[in-house]
């Protein structure tokens, strides 16, 4: 059955449909005797005559054989037409994406990419996976938000600078920035010590500033929080504090640090040599725009 093509199927249903090769002819837009070598064909493959063809003004009828190769002939012609369908909506952008996020991304720049995708795309599939990890786990993701470049078989674009800011409860400095130096040894609360955080705190003791760590939670709420409730002070990445709508707090003040401690970055990831869906590469567009206007924004 190598030999068996699809235009043939088609040929044969249409033959059967119609009652005969002439008005099947004319409703593939074909002429009769295309039609003809399509079903002889077609009998070449099988081995066996498909219709009896009485002649005259009498419809053709389908052959015992026919009837067996008419029943998987639909059903493989369906199966046809479901796949032009598929791969037509998936040109489209209707098809699945798969993106990896983090806490601060998933609460501000995400948003308004599904919102975005949802709007141009209703039939899209988007799958979002949260997870907070030293290194990038990019399985079968299509693409994934991180603080960091990633190793290995990896490719990236970095979409922002994310600035660190002291966040603390209002009157515990003075308004203001704040100098680093100020915060050794005060009560701090504190992410725990992976991606980007460890290297904060690391930038922080090669200038001599070591705070008191007296809580780690990974939840940014969390931070916030506590530092409500007075535990300490935070320092944190400026996408955690519009998340956390902290300027519409009154019992929080938000001060620069300065000198200012290197941003955290912000990259996309995704496999290298990996051919992006048109789902993702639109995601690609629409995460570049979102971060040029958070960093206009400030």
């Amino acid at each position: 059955m190598r030999d068996m093509e699809l235009r043939h199927l088609a040929a044969m249903a249409a033959v059967a449909d119609e009652g005969s090769f002439g008005r099947a002819a004319v409703r593939l837009g074909y002429t009769q005797s295309t039609v003809s070598q399509q079903i002889a064909a077609l009998e070449k493959v099988v081995g066996g005559a498909v219709f009896d063809r009485p002649g005259g003004p009498k419809a053709v009828r389908l052959t015992p054989l026919g009837v067996v190769v008419l029943e998987h002939a639909r059903a493989l012609l369906a199966q046809a037409r479901a796949m032009t369908a598929a791969v037509d909506r998936f040109k489209a952008g209707d098809g699945r994406v798969d993106i990896g996020t983090f806490q601060s991304v998933s609460n501000v720049i995400l948003p308004p990419i599904v919102r975005t995708l949802r709007d141009e795309h209703p039939g899209c599939d988007i799958r979002l996976f949260e997870e907070e990890a030293d290194t990038p786990q990019l399985r079968d993701l299509d693409l994934m938000f991180f603080d960091g470049r990633g190793d290995g078989d990896v490719e990236h674009l970095k979409l922002l600078d994310d600035p660190y800011v002291l966040v603390a409860r209002r009157g515990t400095f003075p308004d203001g920035p704040v100098r680093p130096a100020h915060l050794d040894g005060a009560p701090m609360v504190a992410h725990p010590p992976i991606c980007d955080q460890a290297r904060m705190e690391r930038e922080l003791a090669r200038r001599g500033v070591r705070p008191r760590i007296v809580f780690r939670t990974a939840g940014n709420e969390s931070v916030l929080s506590m530092v409500r409730a007075g535990m300490g002070s935070a320092i944190l990445p400026r996408l955690v504090v519009h998340g956390g709508d902290v300027r519409a707090d009154d019992t929080l003040c938000l001060h620069e640090l300065r000198p200012s401690l290197p941003a955290r970055e912000i990259f996309l990831l995704w496999q290298a040599g990996r051919t992006h869906s048109p789902l993702a590469t639109r995601a690609i567009e629409i995460a570049v725009r979102v971060a040029d206007t958070i960093t206009r924004s400030g």
